[in-house]
């Protein structure tokens, strides 16, 4: 499947084109990223199991990938915890190399109740996270740690709740966090009153670094009568990928799928979500994916026949056809 078509990479090219100047300022947010990548890509591959490294007899799930491709980051119940899902990190020499045995990331990020679904910063410098930990706003709550060594896997200092303007008394889960231009969007899924669904994905903005979220606000093209939850998206903000059950989308395969929405800008609304097909896809649980930041790699857990226990962590790949890599105007 091609992530954009021909037709909308040529309209948010000529859009890029005619916002650049000489001017090194930041780019006002709803125009295209920054650091946009026009690329047409193959098919995604048949997934495989990550193996016996990474994956256990209990559950992994809700994988998160750093943006050099070297952590990763799994919610896994796995015996040596604090207490029900915890957040381990397994780290890698190279993208080449086998990953390496997972470790707890600790008491500054776990708790005796359920840490999921990580996501990292663009910077890398933060890890954004839901729990359940008690002390929150509502069942399942948005959380955020800071590390000054973007490098340090176990260098994580406490973790913080984000809130009760971005959280809610119900639950506020799986979290995705991308930058364009000064603006910071976290998207999220959520059970509070307002969507079409039980869970549904909102956003909420700041501006600039020190900058306080605002209220979430329902993306209603991503929601809708269904179970919408995480999601992730690509470099360039054109690329979303989400996890739907299939009870009332259109072309489900399993109880839940990967689907994929695209757009031209990043100020235009999302596509329609389009399943991402039997090759990916399952009669199975498959969903939380974490896309690779070159677009490439795609995580994601399964609970399909061929794994180490119930759900694991499974990846499929695909190739870059072709592309244009879009600088900053100097």
């Amino acid at each position: 499947m091609k992530s954009l078509t021909a037709v909308a990479s040529l309209v948010a090219l000529t859009a890029l084109v005619a916002a650049c100047d000489t001017h090194s300022s930041p780019m006002a947010p709803g125009r295209l990223s920054l650091n946009a990548e026009l690329a047409d890509y193959s098919d995604w591959t048949t997934p495989v199991n990550l193996g016996p490294v990474i994956n256990t007899a209990g559950d992994e799930n809700r994988p998160a990938i750093s943006k050099d491709g070297l952590s990763l980051i799994v919610s896994t119940n796995r015996p040596g915890g604090y207490g029900g899902l915890d957040l381990w990190v397994s780290h890698r020499a190279s993208v080449d190399d086998p990953w390496g045995p997972l470790q707890n990331l600790g008491p500054n990020v776990n708790s005796d109740s359920a840490e999921s679904a990580p996501t990292f910063s663009p910077d890398g410098h933060r890890l954004y996270f839901h729990s359940a930990k008690t002390g929150g706003c509502g069942a399942i709550d948005l959380y955020v740690a800071h590390r000054h060594d973007k490098r340090d896997d176990l260098g994580w200092e406490p973790a913080e709740n984000l809130g009760c303007v971005v959280n809610s008394p119900y639950n506020d889960a799986g979290p995705t966090i991308f930058e364009d231009g000064h603006v910071t969007t976290l998207l999220f899924t959520s059970t509070r009153p307002g969507g079409p669904g039980d869970f549904d994905i909102y956003q909420t903005t700041r501006v600039g670094d020190e900058g306080e979220f605002g209220p979430p606000t329902l993306v209603p093209e991503l929601s809708g009568p269904f179970r919408d939850t995480r999601t992730t998206i690509s470099r360039d903000h054109l690329e979303l990928i989400m996890s739907s059950d299939v009870n009332g989308r259109p072309n489900g395969i399993g109880g839940q799928d990967l689907w994929v929405s695209t757009r031209a800008m990043t100020s235009d609304p999302w596509s329609t979500p389009v399943n991402l097909g039997p090759t990916v896809n399952t009669t199975f649980f498959d969903g939380a994916a974490a896309l690779s930041f070159d677009g490439t790699t795609l995580y994601f857990f399964s609970n399909r026949p061929g794994g180490s226990g119930g759900n694991d962590i499974w990846m499929t790949t695909r190739t870059k056809l072709h592309g244009l890599e879009l600088a900053r105007a100097k």
